[in-house]
């Protein structure tokens, strides 16, 4: 399990020409699920992008979690974080879970980052969805699980 984790003034999510969901300071997360991936492996990088320390405190430093600034969190499926290239000049997918396995484990992602107290929305699994951001800093961290 493959996630971007990139701290934004603003993002949203727009599919036909539509806005679908959209958030104020937080995090924009993509999210990629790969072959044999858990729940319990979600839990954890959830629980992990919650608490990440990488908002500025009253000197300026990166100590504050998302919890912490009472920020917004959008999560987007992306599938494509599960791209091999290392070999040739077009990725091979073989790495990415199949929909039917991997859109479950997304929903509890969103599932598990409202639980969490943390205002979350989502994209459309599958969808072909246009990701508008303002990147704070810009902070953005690769996790892996």
């Amino acid at each position: 399990m493959k996630a971007v984790v990139q701290r934004v003034l603003s993002a949203s999510v727009t599919v036909d020409g539509k806005v679908i969901s959209s958030i104020g300071p937080g995090f924009l997360t993509l999210l990629g699920v790969a072959k044999g991936d858990t729940e319990a492996q979600l839990q954890k990088l959830i629980s992990k992008i919650a608490d990440l320390r990488v908002f500025p405190d009253a000197d300026g430093k990166m100590n504050l979690s998302l919890k912490d600034v009472k920020g917004e969190h959008l999560l987007v499926s992306q599938f494509t974080l599960l791209g091999d290239t290392s070999k040739g000049k077009r990725p091979s997918f073989i790495y990415a879970e199949t929909p039917a396995l991997a859109e479950p484990l997304y929903q509890k992602a969103l599932e598990l980052s409202q639980s969490a107290g943390i205002p979350t929305q989502g994209g459309i699994f599958g969808a072909d969805m246009k990701i508008a951001l303002l990147n704070d800093g810009p902070v953005t961290l690769l996790l892996e699980v």
